[in-house]
């Protein structure tokens, strides 16, 4: 299904919270925060996706607002004011010691830092150079995701184990840090129970990133033994979108602060402010005290029913509820479509979607004939209105339409290729090796250091190709649009969330 899986920042398409608490904690559409936004040209949409971190993030809590005001107002001293705020987070959250930063992305690179350096100011201003310091981190195989650049970042290299041997063939005294996925781990070949036995036993603690989770009491990983644990604060938390939670064993929660700003050492430039700080407590508080997961869950699910009612009043549009899933403490609603009666793809809903009015962000793209809502960046009443519109595309649509046709290749692009790619800043020599079926094409994709598959097809003379190169934890997606003619192609290729590029190639 389109979009099941996700990640927090996938991160380069969207990102986003809890979309409220009860009715009396829901903030109201405020016409002043889009004016903000279209003084300067930028019209705000509402938002399917969720938590993904390029569609804004989430909105915040009203008591996290008047929170970050009231801070704006003051100044303090960061260090006592950690001190007090930690200690407040590690009372409501169970756990020995706790920190607040600029993120769980910066809550990582932080405690990799620590446990490389300690709060040793010598070994701090060395990062991330490492020479004669502990400088691995251990990861299981599913844990491996994009969010790795920041236990690298301080200059560790990730060991990546899949089976127990493994894990306990790879503890050495080069290993500063064992770091496991929170939603990884029970698809893992190894348990956290063991993993955190053997690391002790060589003085290694273990971090456990729990972005997308929520920080539950007694805390599912520090009761396990984990010596740290992770969160995003501007998820399903609703606190300041730049910020995060470290929890856990309270030398190393502390030295991570040290090697965090405001401190001149390697995680100077991930700062959070007192705002954040006194923003990220509210929500703590919020969560701890008021918060009513079962009754927005029911608000959610009335959702989900008055925009199935206008929706599946289209001939062909079906509708299904998921429960949560991984991470997400939330439902999902799938749309879905017989193309034969309704001739759009997702990716023409989504931009017709994003085109109207109301702007709508969603997760409808691609070829196929289906998608999922998230509920939880959703303000009150603006499902009303997403419901009007998805029925008035998919009731206004063309009737279903076959395939289109392919037209003859101008050109058998099988062989070698050389392929320049021309960024917004910089370039690099690529090479394809392609093998021609007709119209459609298969091969490698070799890029300065990296290699994958590619696939696509030739109409015409127009070509599209699109690669996927495996990297650390992630992929580096590539796709190619241009025209082939003689020797020759060229065109734009898509980079993901790293924009676009120019690129021509030659045969060899």
């Amino acid at each position: 299904m389109k979009g099941r899986a996700w990640s927090r920042r996938d991160t380069f398409r969207l990102s986003g919270g809890v979309a409220g608490l009860m009715a009396t904690r829901k903030p109201a559409r405020a016409k002043s925060m889009s004016n903000i936004y279209t003084r300067i040209g930028v019209k705000p949409f509402i938002n399917l996706t969720a938590t993904y971190t390029i569609n804004g993030g989430a909105l915040t809590l009203p008591e996290v607002k008047r929170a970050m005001d009231e801070a704006s107002r003051y100044s303090v001293n960061l260090d006592e004011l950690m001190e007090k705020v930690g200690a407040r987070l590690a009372e409501l959250l169970g756990a020995e010691a706790a920190i607040v930063t600029s993120g769980c992305a910066a809550a990582l690179a932080h405690s990799t830092a620590a446990a490389i350096a300690g709060a040793d100011p010598e070994k701090m201003q060395r990062l991330p150079h490492l020479d004669g310091m502990r400088d691995q981190v251990i990861m299981p195989k599913q844990s491996r995701n994009a969010y790795d650049h920041a236990f690298r970042s301080p200059g560790a290299t990730i060991i990546e184990i899949d089976r127990a041997e493994e894990f306990h063939n790879a503890l050495s005294d080069r290993v500063a840090l064992v770091a496991v996925l929170g939603t990884g781990e029970p698809k893992g070949r190894i348990r956290l129970e063991e993993m955190v036995a053997a690391a002790h036993k060589r003085g290694i603690p273990v971090i456990v990133d729990a972005a997308a989770e929520l920080p539950f009491t007694p805390n599912p990983y520090l009761s396990r033994g984990a010596d740290l644990v992770a969160y995003s604060g501007g998820k399903f938390l609703r606190g300041p979108q730049c910020a995060g939670i470290l929890l856990g064993r309270k030398d190393l929660v502390q030295a991570a602060w040290l090697n965090s700003s405001p401190h001149h050492a390697f995680g100077r430039s991930m700062k959070v402010g007192k705002e954040e700080i006194m923003g990220m407590l509210a929500a703590i508080e919020v969560w701890k005290n008021s918060y009513d997961l079962k009754a927005e869950y029911r608000e959610w699910e009335s959702w989900f029913q008055d925009i199935a009612a206008a929706v599946t009043k289209v001939s062909g549009v079906s509708t299904r509820v998921l429960p949560p899933a991984g991470a997400s403490p939330f439902p999902v609603m799938e749309v879905s479509w017989d193309p034969a009666r309704v001739g759009l793809t997702a990716g023409e809903v989504g931009q017709q979607l994003l085109d109207g009015e109301p702007r709508i962000m969603s997760h409808a793209e691609g070829e196929g004939h289906s998608f999922i809502i998230r509920p939880v960046a959703i303000q009150r009443g603006d499902h009303k209105a997403v419901a009007a519109r998805l029925a008035e595309i998919l009731r206004q649509a063309p009737p279903g339409r076959a395939a289109g046709a392919v037209s003859t290749p101008a050109r058998d692009i099988s062989g070698n290729w050389r392929v320049t790619v021309e960024f917004v800043r910089g370039s690099a020599e690529h090479h394809l090796e392609l093998s021609a079926d007709g119209a459609s094409v298969a091969g490698t994709h070799r890029a300065t250091s990296l290699t994958g598959s590619v696939r696509g097809m030739v109409d015409g003379s127009n070509v599209r190709l699109r690669s996927a190169l495996p990297c650390e934890g992630t992929r580096l997606t590539y796709e190619f649009t241009g025209k082939v003619e003689g020797e020759h192609m060229s065109g734009e290729v898509g980079l993901g969330e790293y924009g676009r590029a120019r690129w021509s190639a030659v045969r060899v």
